[in-house]
């Protein structure tokens, strides 16, 4: 992918009532500030004007967030109606999210679970920024689980690096990022969890990319893989050496692990755990208690604003 401008917006998915858009990376999805001159929304409605909606924010309804150096598969709903049944999909975790990283270091593990805890991190200096639990000043942290499959093993720009498949299994802010960096392994070009060394500034991008989306909607099932950012092809620093697992082998069975059910409210069955041969499969991410009145309002708001009310 080129670097974003207004002009390049790709499009992997369009229906009546959903866009998925391969966002490139360092750029934001949204933004009031003026001296934001590139965002989605203004890559959007150059290229839709049609469809942007004045009763809203910002023109468009994202169904999700992805971190502004992050690249990758982010889906808008053209319609109130779309934005509430994707809604309800996250809500229920029916959805399926994949990631493509480079991370620095060789991991010798062929798959690995991680399960840190996540927190904001409450330290002076390190504001906005997510720690894992038992970390000094953590707040408030939550169980969240990721799973890693190994790709292959390289180098970049001469250093040891891993591309690996994450799926995350919850959904905590900054949590394939702050994983990967508890592993010991950060994502290349991060230069909020990376190396401290000042390595991090080399690459000229973050190697993270949202790869793979599925949202099982009533209406439709909205299903995308972009196209894969990290080869050699596309990044003369990259030079893959061994290959441990073919991505289009985990694609498949991507596409061929069932929806959860709507109805289940426990842990999810999909997981990259059947993707692997391996001994026994990863403990679950805990059953989510009731939420409190506090965590409903949010929701309710954002239904309120985006699902089936009537037009005044």
């Amino acid at each position: 992918m080129e670097p974003g401008s207004v002009e390049n917006l790709s499009i992997v998915y369009r229906s009546r009532d959903f866009l998925v858009v391969n966002k490139h990376w360092d750029v934001r999805i949204d933004s009031k500030a003026w001296r934001e001159t590139l965002t989605l929304q203004k890559q959007l409605r150059h290229r839709f004007p049609e469809l942007a909606d004045p009763d809203t924010c910002y023109g468009f309804r994202f169904c999700h967030q992805l971190d502004f150096s992050t690249s990758g598969a982010l889906c808008v709903a053209l319609n109130k109606a779309a934005a509430g049944s994707a809604y309800r999909c996250f809500k229920e975790r029916r959805v399926t999210k994949a990631y493509l990283a480079l991370l620095r270091g060789h991991i010798q593990e062929s798959r690995v679970t991680i399960s840190h805890a996540i927190g904001r991190n409450g330290t002076e200096g390190r504001a906005h920024t997510m720690c894992i639990e038992g970390t000094q000043g953590c707040e408030n942290p939550k169980p969240s689980l990721t799973e890693l499959v190994v790709l292959e093993h390289g180098l970049y720009a001469g250093d040891p690096v891993s591309k690996v498949l994450l799926k995350p299994l919850t959904g905590r802010t900054h949590q394939l990022r702050v994983h990967c960096s508890a592993l010991g392994h950060p994502v290349v070009g991060d230069l909020t969890y990376g190396e401290p060394s000042g390595q991090e500034d080399r690459p000229f991008r973050m190697m993270l990319h949202a790869f793979y989306l599925r949202i099982p909607t009533d209406a439709e099932c909205v299903e995308v893989c972009t196209p894969d950012p990290f080869l050699p092809s596309l990044d003369a620093c990259w030079s893959p050496h061994t290959l441990l697992q073919p991505l289009d082998q985990l694609v498949q069975a991507l596409r061929a692990t069932p929806d959860p059910d709507p109805e289940d409210r426990g842990p999810r069955p999909s997981s990259p755990s059947t993707l692997l041969p391996g001994p026994g499969r990863p403990p679950p991410p805990p059953t989510k208690p009731p939420e409190t009145e506090a965590q409903q309002g949010p929701c309710l708001q954002w239904l309120s604003e985006w699902t089936l009310e009537p037009d005044s």
